[in-house]
């Protein structure tokens, strides 16, 4: 599958930007990646899923940056490299933690922006966009308008935040309650999402091999995010995949149980054409990307819109 996109430049990335964090117990520390060169570059946001940290996820993050994206990722509590023991009282709310970890990156652009060298003055601050993985997917959603439902099923506090105007939810768990095994019922309780409000224009990606040991159901729990979602959204099923989506944590990574290079290639071109549209960047890339898809002789996926 052919598609244009934009010509590689040499990336700069930068750790740690340590942002002060009172009651959370420790400041938080933010890998940022950006192009070389360039102005006026927009930025996307990254939460990573569980245990992994702001050196994760190079196959997406070197591709952005390399493609005109500054990249800011956290290290959340939950990271391995934190070593967070189990009975830490803040452990139960990690899940608030980390959304209130990309809110602080939000609020500490300028503090951001002078830290790295040769950063200052080439940030789009009106064009911020928002990604994750797995659970950096249900973080991210919270941004985009998904509320956590109670006991009794009444949505929690909304945490959505204006400043992001696109997101990417990869691999992101769905609804909670009888979808839910006893295991994650009993030790999530938080993963009970309702996407009713979620208005942000987001593209939801899910492997139709993902089968997740937290749901009952199977791969097409990790769609809910589209079709229960309100506005403008975008479903791409990626045939084969599975958690990993063939290997976005990382470069060789042990996890990766679907190793395939030409699904992360094709992940990354079309994660970063939708961003492009969705930002106001240019309106023809992700159209070209979507009929590039549809014409190949062995796709590696499809894409619905709505």
């Amino acid at each position: 599958m052919q598609m244009n996109v934009s010509t590689s430049t040499p990336v700069i990335s930068f750790k740690p930007v340590v942002l002060s964090a009172p009651g959370r117990g420790e400041d938080l520390q933010v890998r940022v990646s950006a192009s070389a060169t360039g102005s006026q570059l927009p930025i996307i946001i990254f939460s990573q899923g569980f245990g992994w940290s702001m050196d994760s996820y190079g196959p997406l993050v070197d591709y952005w940056a390399a493609h005109g994206f500054v990249v800011i990722q956290p290290t959340h509590l939950d990271s391995r490299t934190l070593n967070l023991p189990p009975d830490d009282p803040r452990t139960p709310l990690i899940w608030r933690f980390r959304v209130e970890d990309l809110k602080l990156i939000l609020d500490q652009l300028d503090l951001i922006e002078a830290s790295v060298p040769g950063l200052s003055g080439r940030l789009d601050r009106s064009r911020i966009a928002a990604a994750g993985h797995s659970w950096g997917g249900q973080t991210v959603s919270m941004l985009l308008g998904a509320r956590v439902l109670d006991a009794n099923g009444e949505p929690g506090e909304d945490m959505s935040d204006s400043r992001i105007k696109a997101g990417v939810l990869l691999s992101t768990t769905g609804l909670g309650g009888a979808d839910l095994t006893p295991f994650a019922a009993e030790h999530f309780p938080f993963m009970h999402p309702s996407f009713s409000e979620m208005r942000t224009p987001t593209l939801v990606v899910a492997g139709d091999h993902d089968q997740s040991h937290l749901s009952t159901r199977g791969p097409d729990w990790f769609t809910d995010p589209y079709f229960l979602s309100p506005g403008s959204k975008s479903l791409l099923t990626l045939f084969g995949a599975e958690h990993i989506l063939g290997g976005i944590s990382g470069y060789n990574v042990a996890e990766t149980t679907d190793e395939n290079p030409e699904r992360v290639a094709l992940l990354r071109q079309l994660t970063w054409s939708y961003l492009r549209d969705a930002l106001g960047l240019d309106n023809s890339s992700w159209i070209e990307a979507r009929k590039a898809l549809e014409e190949s002789t062995n796709p590696l996926g499809r894409i619905e819109f709505k």
